[in-house]
């Protein structure tokens, strides 16, 4: 059994997973379903404030047509929390022992971040087929990518961190990129005035990215 059993389907189900940040718990649920509405299933509620494990609560609860996930997992207790409020997959800005150590018993599908060769090459000693590229657009972008797809085929990316609608195409065209991760669409502020039909609407444009993929990912 993999450790990543499981993360292909999540991350092969749309071309851009959201990247959001809840700042209140009410616009959780109501956020979720304008995104599935709008074609984007795979959502990425971030622990950068406190209300995270409650809003993935909320909407494994809520919206079972969402694949909800956790970012900005950074301890192991973490992933543990996460797993509870029924998370799918958690994503960590970063790579480290003590967290690879501990997604092996996580129960939920990890997805580590990188930034060099040397971190995915240390990933591909554990096993994993995926990983997350951050920051994507500051540490060298689609250019990054394309530069180690031959020497490390291994290893396929979810980039995120800079990305917008008029550059995931880039990405999304590269051999070894199943989607990226964005929060054009899920802006603080667009959220916090609750414009669901705004939402919806630019993940449709989101999700339309998908003809940019590769054959493999369809």
């Amino acid at each position: 059994m993999s450790l990543q059993d499981g993360l292909a389907e999540i991350l092969g189900a749309a071309p851009v997973i959201p990247v959001v940040i809840i700042d209140d718990l009410a616009h959780a649920v109501p956020l979720a379903r304008a995104l599935v509405a709008g074609g984007l299933p795979v959502i990425e509620i971030t622990l950068r404030t406190s209300l995270g494990l409650e809003a993935i609560r909320a909407i494994a609860a809520e919206v079972p047509e969402a694949i909800v996930g956790v970012g900005t997992v950074l301890t192991p207790a973490q992933y543990v929390a996460s797993a509870k409020a029924g998370a799918r997959f958690a994503v960590s800005p970063g790579t480290t022992k003590t967290l690879a150590d501990a997604a092996a018993d996580a129960g939920l599908a990890p997805l580590p971040g990188v930034s060099t060769a040397s971190e995915a090459m240390a990933l591909i000693e554990r096993g994993y087929t995926f990983a997350k590229f951050f920051p994507a657009e500051p540490a060298g972008g689609a250019a990054f990518l394309s530069a180690i797809a031959s020497p490390l085929p291994q290893l396929t990316f979810c980039p995120t961190g800079g990305i917008t609608v008029e550059s995931a195409p880039r990405y999304l065209n590269l051999p070894n990129v199943i989607c990226v991760g964005g929060s054009w669409m899920v802006g603080r502020a667009i959220i916090g005035a609750a414009h669901w039909t705004t939402i919806t609407e630019a993940a449709k444009q989101a999700a339309g990215l998908h003809i940019h993929r590769q054959d493999k990912f369809k």
